[in-house]
This record gives structure tokens, C-alpha cells and sequence, in this order.
């Protein structure tokens, strides 16, 4: 007797809460849950995962032949319910539903019904093989389309995709700051929990109006006041802090990128703002161009192949042949005085010269030939050709290295005429030039039309000599 009352109330249970989740499902857009109830859906995210294995293990078992005991199905058809149940009041915690989320409910909800289906089977003693047999392999489907669509709706749409990189796709030449910078930010730190599917803080990233639009706590960004707007003080708090954006787990934006929201907020939130709509001393136009540099390994990785008897063959004890990082084909290379130069010490060189990216001639009577060595050096970026006789009429096959973005020429003999063409150089981004016969008024002049150029003039001449006159060491004899 007691028996037959503990199924009787199995059945009505289930009866019941089908009954429910049907209801909740049908009037959906009517339903308004008291505080209480919504709570209770945020445990939805820690039951689900016991139905997922139950409903796994039971359906697996029975579709190869073996013995379902009844107490397992009624676990399973339990269980399942009640997590549809405390899904869909989740759901209603977001104003708006997207695609993913309404797929995940009605995949969760068809799963609930069909384990249902199972059990009213079950205690009729209905044995339909083909029906039973489909009904088994419909639940295990729909555990993985069920798990899929739950899994992009918290961790975002491509989180089963392939790894791939987090940088930035390659930024065109003259990009729209909006577009193409500051958008792609967003995306790859903020979208994945700001989207139509997951609508954190009922904030949406997807569009300029509702970027600026913020969310629960109000508008995100004043246009001028990035100081003033919501978006960037939750950026800067410490990582500790539980409003700092992105959340504790997640990787925060780096300096450089929080620098140019910063800007972009500042001048306006404009979308149709360009690179070169910017002056020549803007901080934004600087930053963007930073973002535009590839990273040393994505620089090298199109390098040719050089093998290590190579390298052990061209250095001696005047030339020093070594590889930048463990494996790379990217090579520094450094040439000391000897006793009795020749040329033919740097031109040994040339079987490695697309793979020299940083090189090292400085105190070498640097002449013609060696110069037009340096220029078959195309992937060079840092060129060290410091106290060496080199002039305007050598400095003019520099042309020729488009990559080069450090350059060391103080000591020599380079004079006003020469340094255009150095400048012109579009990668560099360092130059060393004291002691030359360059003019300060020629440096002036380039460092106010090309400020992003950083130009090391060496010590002040004035602090240079204040040293040597308070000198408190004595000189030997």
C-alpha cells in the first residue's frame, strides 16, 4: 500500500511540475516573479549539472540493452524538471532574449518533456522498442545541444570555436578610430558578456548608441568627460574590486587600450573620426599608431630558415651571430674592431641578411661598402652604426629599410641634409643623435612635425659641463 502511494505521488509530482513548466512556458511574457522565486533560478546554474549526468547515464544504459531501474528514471525525470523550471526563472532576469537564450529554454524545456514522455512509458509497461530506442537517443542529443547553447549563452558564441588569438585583426593604415580600434576592443573584452544572448547589467556593446546608452547603472560614456563616465572608472579599479569591468577571471584591458577609449571619449565619441584627422601631438594618434606594430613573433615569423652550422660558422671572435629568443630566426648581430679591419668581416655576413634584424657596426670604419650591405638587410629594426665616418652620401641608402625603427648615428659625420632622409624612415621610432654636425635648429624642426619620433640628443651640454666642473674625483698622474 505504501508503495502504490510513493508512485502515486512520484506521478503527481511529475504531473505537476510539467504542468508548471508548460504554464510558465505558454504565459511567459505575462509572468512577473516575486523576489523570492527569482532567486531561486539562480541556483539553476549549479542543479543543472546532476540532471545532465542522470539523464546521460540512464538513457546511454537503456539504449544498449541494459535493465533501467524505475528509481533512476524517476531521479532523472525529477531533477530535469526542476532545472527547466529554475532555467526559465532565470530567464526572466534578462529584458530581452536573445537567439542563444531562447534556444537554450526550449531545447532545456524540450528535454524535460521528452524524459517525461519516457517515464509515463516506463510505468505503463509500454515496450515500443523503436519508440523507446528513439526517445533515448532524442534525450542524449538534445543533453548536447541543450549543454551547447547554455554554454554559449554564459561564456559567449564562439566558446567551443577553435583557439585563436585575442589581438587585433590588422588595423587598415588610415583606420576609423571607432571602427576600427575602439570597436575592436570591445569586442575582444567586453561583447562576449554584453550581447544580445547575455545582456550583463542590461548593458549592450553591440552599437555605438547603446555603448554610450550603458545600462542599470546609466549612461556609460560623456562624450568630453571620460573622468566623469561610469565605463572607464569601473576600467581603472583595482582588479580586487568586485565593479571592476572585465570581471575577476578575465584578462584586463592593457594600458595602452583603456589610453585610447580614454581619448576617444574625450574628443567627442565619434564614429567617423580618422587616424589622420588627428594633429601631429595628439596622444590618441600616437597610441593607435603604437596598436599598428605587429609583435616581435608575428614580425618574424615569415623570416628564412638559417640553421645553427651557420651561425656557428660566421661568428669568430670579432663577430657575434645570436639568435634573438630560443628558436627564432630573428638574428642580432654585433661586429667588433680587430687589430686590421676589412670590409670582408661585415660582407661574410650577407647569407643571413634578411634574418639580421638588429645589428651592431658601431666604431667600425663604416664606408660605401659596408653601407650597401646594411641596405640588402630588409627586416632590420635596430641599426647601430654609431662613431663610425659615415656621412649624408651613406646615410642615403637607409632608404631601403622600411622596418627600421631604432637607429644609433651619434659620433659621426651626418649633417642637416642628412637628416630628411631619416626622418622620412616611417617605422623609426628612435633616433640617437648627438655629436653630428646636425644643427639643434634642424632638430628642433623635426621634432615638432614628427613628435612621434623620440630623438635622444645625449647629455645637456650645459649639465655635461656643471658635472665635470664639480668633479670631486682626482685625476692620476
Amino acid at each position: 500500500m505504501a508503495k502504490k502511494d510513493t508512485t502515486r505521488l512520484v506521478d503527481l509530482l511529475v504531473f505537476g511540475l510539467t504542468v508548471f513548466l508548460i504554464f510558465c512556458l505558454i504565459f511567459e511574457s505575462f509572468v512577473s516573479l516575486p523576489n523570492l522565486v527569482s532567486w531561486l533560478g539562480r541556483w539553476h546554474p549549479l542543479v543543472l549539472h546532476f540532471p545532465i549526468v542522470i539523464v546521460l547515464v540512464v538513457a546511454l544504459a537503456a539504449l544498449i540493452g541494459k535493465q533501467i531501474k524505475k528509481q533512476w528514471l524517476v531521479v532523472a525525470v525529477l531533477s530535469v524538471l526542476v532545472t527547466a523550471i529554475t532555467g526559465f526563472f532565470l530567464g526572466t532576469e534578462t529584458s530581452s532574449k536573445g537567439q542563444l537564450l531562447f534556444w537554450h529554454q526550449w531545447l532545456g524545456a524540450s528535454m524535460a518533456f521528452l524524459t517525461v514522455v519516457w517515464y509515463w512509458l516506463y510505468t505503463h509497461d509500454i515496450q515500443n522498442v523503436y519508440l523507446l530506442k528513439g526517445i533515448q537517443a532524442g534525450l542524449i542529443l538534445l543533453v548536447g545541444f541543450t549543454g551547447h547553447y547554455g554554454g554559449m549563452v554564459t561564456h559567449g558564441e564562439e566558446f567551443l570555436a577553435l583557439p585563436k588569438s585575442n589581438k587585433l585583426k590588422k588595423i587598415p593604415d588610415n583606420p576609423l578610430i571607432y571602427e576600427h580600434v575602439v570597436g575592436q576592443i570591445l569586442e575582444n573584452n567586453c561583447v562576449a558578456c554584453h550581447n544580445e544572448n547575455k545582456k550583463k547589467g542590461d548593458y549592450l556593446m553591440t552599437g555605438m548608441e547603446q555603448i554610450i546608452a550603458g545600462g542599470k547603472t546609466g549612461v556609460a560614456m560623456i562624450s568630453g568627460k571620460p573622468e566623469e563616465s561610469e565605463f572607464i572608472r569601473r576600467l581603472r579599479l583595482p582588479v580586487e574590486d568586485k565593479e571592476h569591468m572585465p570581471p575577476e577571471g578575465k584578462k584586463p584591458l592593457s594600458e595602452n587600450e583603456m589610453q585610447i577609449l580614454e581619448r576617444w571619449i574625450a574628443l567627442g565619441i565619434s564614429d567617423t573620426l580618422r587616424l589622420n584627422h588627428l594633429g601631429a601631438n595628439e596622444t590618441l594618434a600616437t597610441l593607435v599608431s603604437n596598436m599598428m606594430v605587429p609583435e616581435d613573433k608575428e614580425r618574424w615569423n615569415k623570416l628564412p630558415k638559417v640553421d645553427n652550422v651557420t651561425l656557428q660558422n660566421l661568428t669568430s671572435n670579432y663577430v657575434n651571430v645570436k639568435r634573438i629568443e630560443n628558436s627564432s630566426e630573428a638574428l642580432s648581430v654585433s661586429v667588433f674592431l680587430p687589430p686590421e679591419y676589412n670590409s670582408q668581416l661585415v660582407l661574410n655576413l650577407k647569407p643571413i641578411a634578411e634574418n639580421i634584424v638588429e645589428l651592431d657596426l658601431s666604431g667600425l670604419p663604416v664606408g660605401a661598402t659596408e653601407m650597401d650591405f646594411v641596405a640588402t638587410c630588409k627586416n632590420l629594426e635596430l641599426l647601430e652604426i654609431d662613431r663610425t665616418p659615415v656621412t649624408d652620401i651613406e646615410v642615403e641608402k637607409l632608404k631601403a629599410l622600411t622596418k627600421l625603427r631604432a637607429l644609433k648615428v651619434y659620433g659621426s659625420k651626418i649633417t642637416d641634409a642628412g637628416l630628411p632622409i631619416i626622418t622620412e624612415l616611417k617605422s623609426l621610432k628612435r633616433l640617437y643623435i648627438w655629436d653630428t654636425k646636425i644643427s639643434e635648429v634642424a632638430l628642433r624642426k623635426v621634432a615638432a612635425t614628427k613628435p612621434e619620433l623620440k630623438i635622444d640628443t645625449g647629455i645637456n651640454s650645459e649639465l655635461l659641463e656643471a658635472f665635470i666642473k664639480h668633479d670631486t674625483l682626482k685625476k692620476e698622474n
